[in-house]
């Protein structure tokens, strides 16, 4: 008996590969399966799409805003680290994003990142979220600036908060 496990096992493995390239693999390339997904309606809530508004007045021609950046397309892992280590620390950037990333307009370097904190930014879960941000930005020498999510916002008010304060005063 034991030896008929492992070709039994064969022969269903063989039975699976079979099935999925004759029926599953030429229906998903002609289009008969569908895959999951919709598009979402708008890329901003309508706070997010506020105060991207003002953001980009107070900034002027000066820089370019992009809006739902990856964390882990602005900062990454310094070299140097074994190849567990630097998965690890990867990890815990590649998922998060970041509300805006301000860049130099012509060559998109980046200059600063702007985060509109919301109510959720009060559940301790999120506080943790943000110092790790915070701190993971700071050791990249990328600038971070808190803006708390409001009515409406003031174009002066954003450029004092960027423009005119010390880099130890960015939250706002």
């Amino acid at each position: 008996m034991h030896g008929l496990l492992p070709v039994i096992g064969l022969l269903i493995l063989f039975v699976i590969v079979a099935f999925v390239v004759k029926i599953v693999l030429p229906r998903l390339a002609s289009g008969q399966i569908t895959l999951p997904y919709q598009k979402e309606h708008v890329l901003f809530t309508p706070a997010e799409r506020s105060f991207l508004g003002v953001l980009e007045s107070a900034l002027g021609d000066q820089f370019r805003v992009l809006g739902k950046v990856r964390l882990a397309d602005v900062i990454r892992v310094k070299s140097g680290l074994s190849r567990s280590a630097r998965q690890h620390v990867f990890n815990r950037i590649q998922s998060k994003h970041l509300d805006f990333v301000v860049c130099d307009p012509i060559n998109l370097s980046v200059k600063f990142v702007v985060e509109l904190d919301d109510s959720s930014h009060q559940q301790s879960r999120r506080q943790v979220r943000d110092e790790f941000l915070d701190k993971a930005l700071a050791a990249a020498e990328v600038p971070v600036f808190h803006f708390p999510i409001k009515r409406a916002y003031s174009v002066q008010d954003i450029r004092e908060a960027i423009f005119e304060q010390p880099a130890a005063k960015q939250k706002t």
